[in-house]
Protein backbone atom coordinates (compact mmCIF):
# COMPACT_ATOMS: atom_id res chain seq x y z
CA UNK A 1 0.00 0.00 0.00
CA UNK A 2 1.77 2.92 -1.18
CA UNK A 3 0.25 5.45 1.47
CA UNK A 4 1.42 3.18 4.33
CA UNK A 5 5.15 2.96 3.09
CA UNK A 6 4.93 6.96 2.35
CA UNK A 7 3.38 7.13 6.13
CA UNK A 8 6.27 5.01 7.02
CA UNK A 9 9.33 6.80 5.80
CA UNK A 10 7.61 10.15 7.25
CA UNK A 11 10.62 11.02 9.88
CA UNK A 12 8.58 12.26 12.74
CA UNK A 13 8.59 15.67 13.56
CA UNK A 14 10.49 15.60 17.46
CA UNK A 15 11.98 13.33 19.13
CA UNK A 16 12.67 14.10 22.58
CA UNK A 17 15.75 11.64 24.31
CA UNK A 18 16.19 11.14 28.08
CA UNK A 19 18.98 9.27 30.11
CA UNK A 20 18.36 8.53 33.87
CA UNK A 21 21.34 9.80 35.85
CA UNK A 22 20.45 7.50 38.98
CA UNK A 23 19.51 4.49 36.72
CA UNK A 24 19.87 2.59 34.15
CA UNK A 25 16.55 3.95 32.30
CA UNK A 26 16.32 5.69 28.77
CA UNK A 27 13.10 7.41 27.52
CA UNK A 28 11.84 9.57 24.70
CA UNK A 29 9.03 11.49 23.97
CA UNK A 30 8.16 11.03 19.75
CA UNK A 31 5.19 13.82 18.25
CA UNK A 32 4.80 12.04 14.87
CA UNK A 33 3.90 15.68 14.08
CA UNK A 34 2.30 18.44 15.54
CA UNK A 35 -0.74 18.52 13.18
CA UNK A 36 -3.42 21.01 14.58
CA UNK A 37 -1.03 22.41 17.18
CA UNK A 38 -0.43 19.83 19.79
CA UNK A 39 -0.12 15.69 19.83
CA UNK A 40 -1.07 13.02 22.12
CA UNK A 41 0.00 9.63 23.28
CA UNK A 42 0.30 7.83 26.47
CA UNK A 43 3.55 6.56 28.35
CA UNK A 44 4.15 3.14 28.94
CA UNK A 45 7.62 1.12 30.53
CA UNK A 46 8.91 -2.10 29.78
CA UNK A 47 12.21 -3.65 29.21
CA UNK A 48 13.45 -4.02 26.50
CA UNK A 49 11.48 -0.92 24.71
CA UNK A 50 13.34 0.90 22.09
CA UNK A 51 13.17 4.46 20.16
CA UNK A 52 11.57 2.63 17.04
CA UNK A 53 9.19 1.10 18.81
CA UNK A 54 8.03 4.18 20.30
CA UNK A 55 8.28 5.77 16.87
CA UNK A 56 5.42 3.47 15.65
CA UNK A 57 3.32 3.89 18.75
CA UNK A 58 3.51 7.39 17.93
CA UNK A 59 2.57 6.98 14.56
CA UNK A 60 -0.36 4.40 15.41
CA UNK A 61 -1.75 7.21 17.47
CA UNK A 62 -1.68 10.11 14.75
CA UNK A 63 -4.22 7.13 12.90
CA UNK A 64 -6.10 6.88 15.99
CA UNK A 65 -6.87 10.47 16.34
CA UNK A 66 -8.02 10.61 12.65
CA UNK A 67 -11.27 8.03 13.87
CA UNK A 68 -11.58 9.19 17.15
CA UNK A 69 -10.70 13.20 17.46
CA UNK A 70 -9.18 15.52 18.44
CA UNK A 71 -7.63 16.74 14.93
CA UNK A 72 -4.02 16.53 16.82
CA UNK A 73 -0.44 15.07 15.72
CA UNK A 74 0.22 11.47 17.27
CA UNK A 75 2.78 10.77 19.88
CA UNK A 76 3.93 8.46 22.72
CA UNK A 77 6.37 8.32 25.44
CA UNK A 78 8.52 5.04 26.44
CA UNK A 79 10.55 3.95 29.10
CA UNK A 80 13.12 1.30 28.77
CA UNK A 81 12.90 0.22 32.27
CA UNK A 82 11.52 -2.94 34.04
CA UNK A 83 8.40 -2.05 35.50
CA UNK A 84 9.08 -4.17 38.45
CA UNK A 85 11.85 -2.41 39.36
CA UNK A 86 11.05 -0.70 42.92
CA UNK A 87 12.92 2.53 41.98
CA UNK A 88 10.41 2.74 39.27
CA UNK A 89 8.40 5.61 40.85
CA UNK A 90 11.47 7.86 41.00
CA UNK A 91 12.16 7.06 37.14
CA UNK A 92 8.79 8.47 36.41
CA UNK A 93 9.10 11.22 38.61
CA UNK A 94 12.03 11.94 37.20
CA UNK A 95 10.96 11.53 33.25
CA UNK A 96 8.11 13.64 33.98
CA UNK A 97 9.88 16.50 35.01
CA UNK A 98 12.09 16.28 32.26
CA UNK A 99 9.35 16.50 30.00
CA UNK A 100 7.25 19.01 31.88
CA UNK A 101 7.97 21.39 29.50
CA UNK A 102 6.50 19.61 26.74
CA UNK A 103 2.95 18.44 28.48
CA UNK A 104 3.00 22.58 29.63
CA UNK A 105 2.48 23.65 25.52
CA UNK A 106 1.91 21.04 23.10
CA UNK A 107 2.21 17.60 24.68
CA UNK A 108 -0.46 15.37 26.28
CA UNK A 109 -0.14 11.98 27.92
CA UNK A 110 -1.92 9.10 30.20
CA UNK A 111 -1.36 5.83 30.93
CA UNK A 112 -0.29 2.88 29.15
CA UNK A 113 1.53 -0.61 29.29
CA UNK A 114 2.68 -0.86 32.83
CA UNK A 115 1.98 3.34 33.60
CA UNK A 116 -1.39 3.49 35.50
CA UNK A 117 -2.98 6.91 34.43
CA UNK A 118 -4.71 7.44 37.94
CA UNK A 119 -2.10 5.56 40.01
CA UNK A 120 1.37 7.07 37.81
CA UNK A 121 0.53 9.95 35.33
CA UNK A 122 -2.09 12.08 37.43
CA UNK A 123 -0.41 12.48 40.55
CA UNK A 124 2.93 12.82 39.75
CA UNK A 125 2.34 15.50 36.59
CA UNK A 126 0.13 17.01 39.31
CA UNK A 127 2.68 17.57 41.77
CA UNK A 128 5.14 19.14 39.29
CA UNK A 129 2.62 21.59 38.14
CA UNK A 130 -0.14 20.37 36.14
CA UNK A 131 -3.96 20.25 36.00
CA UNK A 132 -4.15 17.37 33.82
CA UNK A 133 -1.47 15.32 31.82
CA UNK A 134 -3.96 16.48 28.29
CA UNK A 135 -2.92 20.17 29.62
CA UNK A 136 -0.81 20.69 26.55
CA UNK A 137 -3.07 19.75 23.75
CA UNK A 138 -5.45 22.15 25.36
CA UNK A 139 -3.01 24.63 25.19
CA UNK A 140 -1.51 24.24 22.11
CA UNK A 141 -4.85 22.51 19.84
CA UNK A 142 -7.26 24.63 21.68
CA UNK A 143 -7.66 28.40 20.67
CA UNK A 144 -10.08 29.14 23.65
CA UNK A 145 -9.74 32.07 26.10
CA UNK A 146 -8.92 31.46 29.71
CA UNK A 147 -12.08 30.18 31.04
CA UNK A 148 -12.22 27.79 28.23
CA UNK A 149 -9.77 26.68 28.87
CA UNK A 150 -10.19 25.84 32.55
CA UNK A 151 -13.63 24.57 31.86
CA UNK A 152 -11.97 22.11 29.63
CA UNK A 153 -9.33 20.96 32.47
CA UNK A 154 -12.01 20.57 34.78
CA UNK A 155 -13.60 18.60 32.56
CA UNK A 156 -10.82 16.07 32.43
CA UNK A 157 -9.79 16.14 36.26
CA UNK A 158 -13.17 14.99 36.95
CA UNK A 159 -14.01 12.69 33.65
CA UNK A 160 -11.09 10.22 33.83
CA UNK A 161 -11.08 10.00 37.03
CA UNK A 162 -14.60 9.28 37.80
CA UNK A 163 -15.58 6.71 39.35
CA UNK A 164 -18.27 4.27 37.35
CA UNK A 165 -21.69 4.40 39.64
CA UNK A 166 -24.43 2.69 36.55
CA UNK A 167 -24.52 -0.66 37.30
CA UNK A 168 -24.96 -1.22 33.40
CA UNK A 169 -20.71 0.24 33.19
CA UNK A 170 -19.04 -1.67 35.48
CA UNK A 171 -18.38 -5.15 37.52
CA UNK A 172 -19.00 -3.92 40.71
CA UNK A 173 -20.23 -0.33 42.62
CA UNK A 174 -18.75 -1.00 45.74
CA UNK A 175 -15.26 -1.48 43.87
CA UNK A 176 -15.39 2.06 42.81
CA UNK A 177 -13.72 1.11 39.37
CA UNK A 178 -12.82 4.70 37.40
CA UNK A 179 -13.80 5.75 33.73
CA UNK A 180 -9.83 5.38 32.99
CA UNK A 181 -10.24 1.73 34.36
CA UNK A 182 -13.06 0.62 32.34
CA UNK A 183 -13.61 2.39 29.46
CA UNK A 184 -10.40 1.03 26.71
CA UNK A 185 -11.49 -2.91 27.30
CA UNK A 186 -15.18 -1.67 26.77
CA UNK A 187 -14.05 -0.08 23.95
CA UNK A 188 -12.42 -3.27 22.53
CA UNK A 189 -15.45 -5.35 23.46
CA UNK A 190 -18.40 -2.67 21.57
CA UNK A 191 -15.77 -3.03 18.44
CA UNK A 192 -17.04 -6.72 18.66
CA UNK A 193 -20.42 -6.31 19.43
CA UNK A 194 -20.80 -3.62 16.12
CA UNK A 195 -18.83 -6.39 13.83
CA UNK A 196 -21.41 -8.93 14.70
CA UNK A 197 -24.18 -6.74 14.33
CA UNK A 198 -23.04 -4.81 11.40
CA UNK A 199 -20.93 -7.66 9.12
CA UNK A 200 -23.36 -10.58 10.24
CA UNK A 201 -26.75 -9.02 11.71
CA UNK A 202 -25.82 -11.30 14.91
CA UNK A 203 -25.62 -10.63 18.50
CA UNK A 204 -22.47 -11.96 20.71
CA UNK A 205 -24.86 -15.23 22.33
CA UNK A 206 -22.41 -17.71 23.23
CA UNK A 207 -19.73 -16.67 20.81
CA UNK A 208 -16.25 -18.66 21.50
CA UNK A 209 -13.27 -15.94 22.96
CA UNK A 210 -9.66 -16.11 23.62
CA UNK A 211 -8.54 -13.34 25.81
CA UNK A 212 -4.59 -12.72 26.00
CA UNK A 213 -3.00 -10.80 28.57
CA UNK A 214 -5.35 -9.72 31.98
CA UNK A 215 -4.27 -6.49 32.53
CA UNK A 216 -7.16 -3.28 32.34
CA UNK A 217 -7.90 -3.47 28.41
CA UNK A 218 -8.01 -7.50 28.30
CA UNK A 219 -9.79 -8.08 31.46
CA UNK A 220 -12.28 -5.31 31.19
CA UNK A 221 -12.91 -6.55 27.09
CA UNK A 222 -12.87 -10.12 28.86
CA UNK A 223 -16.00 -9.23 31.29
CA UNK A 224 -18.42 -7.03 28.69
CA UNK A 225 -17.92 -9.79 26.06
CA UNK A 226 -18.92 -12.34 29.18
CA UNK A 227 -21.67 -9.61 29.96
CA UNK A 228 -22.95 -9.61 26.36
CA UNK A 229 -23.53 -13.33 26.23
CA UNK A 230 -20.13 -14.42 24.70
CA UNK A 231 -18.18 -17.52 25.98
CA UNK A 232 -14.50 -16.68 27.14
CA UNK A 233 -12.85 -20.33 26.32
CA UNK A 234 -9.57 -19.40 27.03
CA UNK A 235 -7.05 -17.06 29.11
CA UNK A 236 -3.49 -16.47 28.58
CA UNK A 237 -1.58 -14.19 30.64
CA UNK A 238 2.56 -13.55 31.63
CA UNK A 239 1.47 -15.40 35.24
CA UNK A 240 -0.50 -18.11 34.16
CA UNK A 241 -3.98 -19.32 32.31
CA UNK A 242 -7.13 -21.02 32.01
CA UNK A 243 -8.42 -23.44 29.41
CA UNK A 244 -12.07 -23.64 29.57
CA UNK A 245 -13.81 -25.30 26.58
CA UNK A 246 -17.43 -24.85 27.74
CA UNK A 247 -17.05 -21.13 28.80
CA UNK A 248 -16.50 -19.84 32.11
CA UNK A 249 -19.64 -18.02 33.32
CA UNK A 250 -20.32 -14.71 33.62
CA UNK A 251 -19.85 -14.97 37.67
CA UNK A 252 -16.38 -16.67 36.77
CA UNK A 253 -15.14 -13.70 34.68
CA UNK A 254 -16.30 -11.02 37.00
CA UNK A 255 -14.58 -12.68 39.80
CA UNK A 256 -11.55 -13.03 37.83
CA UNK A 257 -12.01 -9.39 36.72
CA UNK A 258 -12.31 -7.80 39.99
CA UNK A 259 -9.53 -10.59 41.77
CA UNK A 260 -7.02 -9.59 39.80
CA UNK A 261 -3.29 -8.94 40.99
CA UNK A 262 -1.92 -5.49 39.05
CA UNK A 263 -2.37 -6.91 35.55
CA UNK A 264 -2.06 -10.44 36.28
CA UNK A 265 -4.89 -13.10 36.72
CA UNK A 266 -5.07 -14.75 40.06
CA UNK A 267 -6.75 -18.00 39.89
CA UNK A 268 -7.12 -21.29 42.08
CA UNK A 269 -5.68 -24.18 39.97
CA UNK A 270 -4.79 -22.18 37.69
CA UNK A 271 -2.36 -23.21 34.75
CA UNK A 272 1.52 -22.22 34.48
CA UNK A 273 2.15 -19.94 31.19
CA UNK A 274 4.14 -22.61 29.22
CA UNK A 275 0.92 -25.35 29.82
CA UNK A 276 -1.80 -22.59 28.78
CA UNK A 277 0.08 -21.04 26.05
CA UNK A 278 0.83 -24.47 24.91
CA UNK A 279 -2.71 -25.19 24.96
CA UNK A 280 -5.08 -21.78 23.99
CA UNK A 281 -3.81 -21.64 20.67
CA UNK A 282 -5.22 -25.27 19.91
CA UNK A 283 -8.97 -24.23 21.38
CA UNK A 284 -12.06 -23.96 18.83
CA UNK A 285 -13.32 -19.85 19.05
CA UNK A 286 -14.45 -17.23 17.17
CA UNK A 287 -12.84 -14.11 18.66
CA UNK A 288 -9.54 -13.23 19.74
CA UNK A 289 -8.46 -10.40 21.81
CA UNK A 290 -4.79 -9.86 21.80
CA UNK A 291 -4.82 -7.42 24.72
CA UNK A 292 -1.48 -7.88 26.54
CA UNK A 293 1.62 -6.07 25.46
CA UNK A 294 2.75 -5.56 21.49
CA UNK A 295 4.56 -7.55 19.06
CA UNK A 296 3.61 -11.08 20.88
CA UNK A 297 1.40 -12.92 18.34
CA UNK A 298 2.76 -15.20 15.84
CA UNK A 299 1.68 -16.71 11.85
CA UNK A 300 2.06 -20.00 13.86
CA UNK A 301 -0.75 -18.76 16.53
CA UNK A 302 -2.92 -17.11 14.20
CA UNK A 303 -2.58 -20.11 11.57
CA UNK A 304 -3.80 -22.12 14.28
CA UNK A 305 -6.99 -20.17 15.52
CA UNK A 306 -7.52 -19.49 12.27
CA UNK A 307 -7.83 -23.25 10.94
CA UNK A 308 -10.08 -23.88 14.51
CA UNK A 309 -12.85 -21.68 12.52
CA UNK A 310 -11.51 -18.15 14.27
CA UNK A 311 -13.50 -15.32 12.88
CA UNK A 312 -12.72 -11.89 14.14
CA UNK A 313 -9.33 -10.23 15.86
CA UNK A 314 -9.96 -7.41 18.10
CA UNK A 315 -6.92 -5.44 18.86
CA UNK A 316 -6.78 -4.46 22.39
CA UNK A 317 -3.33 -4.19 22.27
CA UNK A 318 -1.00 -1.28 20.21
CA UNK A 319 0.22 -3.80 17.08
CA UNK A 320 -0.44 -6.77 18.43
CA UNK A 321 1.55 -9.31 15.77
CA UNK A 322 5.00 -10.11 16.28
CA UNK A 323 6.77 -8.65 12.81
CA UNK A 324 4.88 -5.51 12.58
CA UNK A 325 6.46 -2.27 12.31
CA UNK A 326 4.17 0.70 12.46
CA UNK A 327 1.34 -1.27 10.97
CA UNK A 328 1.19 -4.40 8.76
CA UNK A 329 4.00 -6.46 8.98
CA UNK A 330 3.50 -10.41 6.97
CA UNK A 331 1.36 -11.36 9.97
CA UNK A 332 -0.52 -8.90 10.35
CA UNK A 333 -1.45 -8.74 6.54
CA UNK A 334 -1.87 -12.58 6.48
CA UNK A 335 -4.27 -12.35 8.81
CA UNK A 336 -5.95 -9.23 7.55
CA UNK A 337 -6.42 -11.13 4.13
CA UNK A 338 -8.06 -14.14 5.12
CA UNK A 339 -10.50 -13.01 8.77
CA UNK A 340 -11.38 -9.60 9.90
CA UNK A 341 -8.84 -8.12 11.92
CA UNK A 342 -10.34 -4.85 13.51
CA UNK A 343 -7.53 -2.68 13.90
CA UNK A 344 -6.27 -1.09 17.42
CA UNK A 345 -6.98 2.54 16.43
CA UNK A 346 -10.41 1.69 16.06
CA UNK A 347 -10.41 -1.18 18.61
CA UNK A 348 -8.90 0.04 21.89
CA UNK A 349 -9.20 3.93 21.06
CA UNK A 350 -11.83 4.29 23.93
CA UNK A 351 -9.61 6.22 26.75
CA UNK A 352 -8.03 8.90 23.22
CA UNK A 353 -11.99 9.32 22.57
CA UNK A 354 -12.72 10.35 25.88
CA UNK A 355 -10.09 12.93 26.39
CA UNK A 356 -11.76 13.89 22.90
CA UNK A 357 -15.20 13.81 24.60
CA UNK A 358 -13.81 15.63 27.89
CA UNK A 359 -12.38 18.24 25.62
CA UNK A 360 -15.58 19.63 24.15
CA UNK A 361 -17.14 22.40 25.75
CA UNK A 362 -19.60 21.58 28.21
CA UNK A 363 -19.76 18.02 28.31
CA UNK A 364 -22.02 15.87 30.26
CA UNK A 365 -20.04 13.92 32.94
CA UNK A 366 -22.80 10.78 33.24
CA UNK A 367 -21.44 7.38 33.43
CA UNK A 368 -24.07 7.10 30.10
CA UNK A 369 -22.71 9.90 28.02
CA UNK A 370 -19.09 9.10 28.51
CA UNK A 371 -19.11 5.53 27.42
CA UNK A 372 -21.98 5.58 25.08
CA UNK A 373 -20.02 8.46 23.25
CA UNK A 374 -17.08 5.74 23.17
CA UNK A 375 -19.41 2.99 21.56
CA UNK A 376 -20.88 5.58 19.15
CA UNK A 377 -17.55 6.51 17.52
CA UNK A 378 -16.27 2.74 17.22
CA UNK A 379 -19.46 1.56 15.71
CA UNK A 380 -19.26 4.86 12.68
CA UNK A 381 -15.32 4.13 12.51
CA UNK A 382 -16.81 0.55 11.16
CA UNK A 383 -19.89 1.83 9.56
CA UNK A 384 -17.30 3.88 7.37
CA UNK A 385 -15.08 0.82 6.95
CA UNK A 386 -17.98 -1.31 5.39
CA UNK A 387 -19.19 1.57 2.93
CA UNK A 388 -16.06 1.34 1.02
CA UNK A 389 -15.48 -2.75 2.05
CA UNK A 390 -18.27 -4.39 2.82
CA UNK A 391 -16.42 -8.04 2.75
CA UNK A 392 -15.28 -9.09 6.23
CA UNK A 393 -11.88 -9.33 4.93
CA UNK A 394 -9.53 -6.65 4.81
CA UNK A 395 -10.80 -4.58 7.16
CA UNK A 396 -8.00 -2.80 8.97
CA UNK A 397 -6.30 -2.54 5.03
CA UNK A 398 -9.86 -0.70 4.45
CA UNK A 399 -9.45 1.46 7.46
CA UNK A 400 -6.11 2.19 7.88
CA UNK A 401 -6.21 3.76 3.96
CA UNK A 402 -9.63 5.68 5.07
CA UNK A 403 -7.38 7.05 8.34
CA UNK A 404 -4.18 7.27 5.76
CA UNK A 405 -6.08 9.63 3.01
CA UNK A 406 -7.10 11.73 5.42
CA UNK A 407 -3.73 12.57 7.14
CA UNK A 408 -1.83 12.80 4.15
CA UNK A 409 -4.54 14.44 1.62
CA UNK A 410 -4.40 11.42 -0.66
CA UNK A 411 -6.91 10.06 -3.28
CA UNK A 412 -8.14 6.62 -2.58
CA UNK A 413 -5.79 3.75 -3.10
CA UNK A 414 -6.75 0.79 -1.42
CA UNK A 415 -5.39 -2.23 -3.26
Amino acid sequence: MELLQKYKEQEPEIVFEWTDQETNAKGWVVINSLRGGAAGGGTRMRKGLNREEVISLAKVMEVKFSVCGPNIGGAKSGINFDPNDPRKDGVLKRWYKAVIPLLKNYYGTGGDLNVDELKDVIPITQELGLWHPQQGIVHGHYKSNEGERIEILGQLRQGVSKIVEDPRFTPSVSAKLAVADLITGYGVAESVVHYYDLYHNTGLKDKKVIIQGWGNVAAAAAYYLAEDGAKIVGIVDIAGGIIRPEGLSFEEVTYLYLNKKGNKLVAPDMLSFEEANEQIWNLEADVFIPGAASKLVTREQMDALIVKGLQVVSCGANVPFIDDQVFFGPTAKNTDERISVIPDFIANCGMARVFAYLMQSHALLTDESIFSDVSQVIREALENTRKVNANNILISTTALTIALEKLLGAESVIK
